[in-house]
């Protein structure tokens, strides 16, 4: 069974490209010409150069697939051009779909993100079906994904494009080489960098169980519905601490108020733009 998949040099896409391999598809991925290549080392895939704002670089390669798993996206909390997100993540979605409609593959997996889905105003447990709109979108990544997903919807609605979604909350595990936001969190923490918390929460699951569920989403997903994939609820200040005492360190204990952060947030990111300095530890999109 030959597969194609974007995103594979990544995170969780390097842990569903495992999987695959272990189910015995033969892989093709799609990987940027200045993607870090080192979660693809010793693994047996066919690389194609190319980009998913440009269709003919990537169009040939479709062919013989049964396969595609879309998985590659731009994430990112600090974005000093957001156009370049949208490009990514909403036209070259669309422009692999279309593509992968055209070439005949039978089924596709398509990653989205917890962030899309809508969340009750009572505190109770969101799911899949949860009302939502774009005006709930937060930030540009949000935003990107939502109006990508939507994209997705329409063709399978539309156009018969045989589609599954899912939607991962927040993975962490081995291959985090950029690394993610979440495991920069985790990294800072682990260094001692992260002395106070903030009071949210996050829904945690490991990056392999991600894996899986994407392939399980291949077998059994319903064409055009969304599946989350997610474990455990933490809040912050819960994580913070287990991330500290596995590496040594003290746990947090100030907890710094919303109202305090968000203004330090602006701050900072203004800074960062000012003095073209690299990404910020604190943004206001990551502090919203």
């Amino acid at each position: 069974m030959k597969t194609f998949i974007t995103g594979a040099s990544g995170f969780v896409g390097s842990a569903v490209l495992r999987q695959l391999i272990k189910a015995g598809h033969t892989v093709v991925a799609l990987v940027r010409s200045n993607s870090d290549r080192s979660n693809l080392q010793g693994l047996p895939v066919e690389i194609v150069t190319g980009d998913l704002i440009e269709p003919a670089s990537f169009i040939p390669a479709l062919a013989g697939c049964e396969n595609l798993f879309h998985v590659a996206a731009d994430y990112r909390l600090w974005v000093p051009k957001p156009d370049e997100m949208y490009e990514t993540n909403v036209t070259g979605t669309r422009n692999l779909m279309l593509a992968a409609a055209k070439a005949g593959i039978k089924r596709i997996v398509y990653t989205s993100s917890v962030a899309t889905l809508g969340l009750n105003s009572d505190g109770s447990p969101a799911d899949e079906t949860t009302p939502v709109s774009l005006d709930d979108m937060i930030s540009h990544y949000k935003r990107s994904k939502f109006l990508a997903e939507a994209e997705v919807k329409q063709l399978a609605e539309e156009k018969n494009v045989p589609v599954v979604i899912v939607n991962p909350s927040t993975p962490v595990g081995p291959r985090d080489i950029k690394p993610s936001p979440t495991g920069r969190v985790i990294v800072d923490a682990a260094s001692g960098r992260i002395p106070a918390y903030v009071d949210t929460g996050l829904n945690l699951v490991h990056v392999d169980d991600v894996a899986v569920g994407h392939l399980l989403a291949l077998e059994r997903g319903v064409t055009g519905r969304r599946y989350i994939l997610g474990n455990q609820n933490l809040t912050l200040r819960e994580l913070l601490t287990l991330v500290a005492v596995a590496a040594g360190q003290p746990a947090p204990k100030v907890r710094l108020p919303h109202n305090l952060v968000l203004p330090i947030a602006y701050f900072v990111e203004a800074w960062a733009r000012l003095t073209g300095s690299s990404e910020p530890l604190l943004t206001v999109d990551g502090a919203k």
